[in-house]
């Protein structure tokens, strides 16, 4: 922690009347601001938001952070509900829209001691200050403070110099930040590619010295953090830094084994399907599902296999399933990626017969044909056969599609 204490005397650093419109600012997370401190505790928004407000980003989620705790947010708030064992926090409703509170924490004491390198957080609801709030953050961009009825930020660690630098950076040590979750590596890979920072050279070899310790994180985190690089629009970027870190050896061993052992060709094809996914999110499949997101990465792999006669069922058994069972991923969301993986052979094999109209009807076509479009665009093949099929579809959504395809058979 000296890095710390050597930042304290110099910080906090306060920067007045930064040029934050207000209208872009949540009136709802104002108004919890307000009450907050009206009851004589501290409030602001933190985190990413400020962060994003400070580059000209629109916040997509605006958090607040108080000294209150979180049973006296409830006591104020009606519409406030507390969640979370390892984390409580409080979420306060205006409708379908979550306001985050969480109160003031400091870094857990007693990690580490007796010379053990187990720094890992397993609890963090150890109350604190606003400062030790920002010090126990993960990366100075994220640890800023914004008051916006003083309008000013509040910077403790010198996350205004690290976003005037766009750089990731962690707070004190980067080996004990990554040890006490390491998580906090697919953040850094996020925020890197998502808003362009270069990342620190220390914090790139913590990165790698800590990736293994993945493994002793809750599996669900690991997985949603992988939903956030593949909805990202930059998740041909964050695999490659996965990879580069050895993160995917990890988190997706099957995928990870696969990639060092197929030929040059193959590895570009798959990485077109990451371009091809990230060109799709930035403009015509916005929000795509976590099934579709999944079928994505593991889908060329399995087709490899398939198109050498394998059975396209025991190839998703063998490759997808174990990571499925790893990340508890739900058993709909398990099922709709085997099913839109297995079905991509139907779109141009032309041997196999099965009733038209049936598959057509079923509620997971629509993604199993944006599935084949994607990979159309990886390897710029099979243009003519998903035109043909989108036909298909049209007639059949308009209700006639036996009479055109017996029309067009006589002709």
């Amino acid at each position: 922690m000296e890095e710390l204490e050597k930042l304290d005397n110099f910080y906090p650093f306060e920067l007045k009347n930064p040029e934050i419109p207000i209208n872009v600012l949540d009136k709802d997370a104002l108004s919890i601001i307000k009450r907050l401190k009206a009851k004589g505790f501290e409030a602001y928004l933190v985190g990413g938001c400020v962060r994003d407000l400070l580059l000209g980003i629109i916040p997509k989620d605006f958090d607040v952070a108080t000294s209150a705790r979180p049973r006296q947010v409830k006591k104020n708030f009606r519409n406030c509900r507390i969640i979370g064992k390892r984390f409580k926090l409080a979420h306060v409703y205006f409708g379908d829209k979550i306001i985050e509170v969480s109160t003031f924490r400091r870094t857990p004491e007693g990690l580490g001691e007796n010379g053990s390198d187990d720094l890992l957080i397993r609890t963090d609801n150890f109350f604190g200050t606003a400062r030790e709030d920002a010090q126990r953050r993960d990366f100075t961009i994220n640890s800023l403070f914004y008051d916006p009825f003083e309008n000013k930020i509040i910077d403790w660690v010198g996350g205004l110099h690290d976003l005037r630098k766009r750089r990731i950076r962690t707070i004190g040590d980067p080996w004990i930040r990554f040890k006490e979750d390491p998580v906090r590596i697919m953040r850094a890979i996020k925020f890197s590619t998502r808003l362009g920072f270069d990342i620190e050279d220390d914090v790139w070899d913590a990165m790698i010295e800590v990736s293994h310790d993945l493994q002793k994180s809750a599996p669900p985190r690991i997985l949603e953090e992988i939903f956030r690089l593949l909805r990202s629009g930059n998740s041909l970027e964050a695999f490659q830094l996965l990879r580069d870190t050895e993160c995917l050896e990890v988190i997706i061993p099957e995928l990870s084994k696969w990639l060092k052992k197929i030929d040059i060709n193959e590895k570009e094809i798959f990485w077109r399907h990451l371009e091809a996914l990230d060109a799709i999110v930035q403009t015509e499949y916005k929000n795509p599902s976590n099934a579709f997101l999944l079928s994505v990465l593991f889908v060329h792999m399995i087709q490899t296999e398939v198109e050498k006669g394998k059975d396209p069922n025991d190839i998703i058994e063998k490759v997808f399933t174990p990571f499925a069972l790893w990340t508890r991923l739900s058993k709909k969301e398990r099922a709709k990626v085997k099913k839109i993986c297995a079905v991509q052979k139907r779109f141009s094999d032309n041997k196999k017969r099965f009733n038209t109209k049936t598959f057509l009807s079923q509620d997971y076509f629509e993604e199993a044909i944006k599935l084949f479009h994607l990979r159309c665009l990886a390897t710029g093949k099979g243009w003519q056969t998903l035109n043909i099929w989108k036909e298909k579809k049209l007639v059949f959504d308009l209700g006639f599609y036996n009479g055109f395809y017996k029309k067009k058979k006589k002709n």
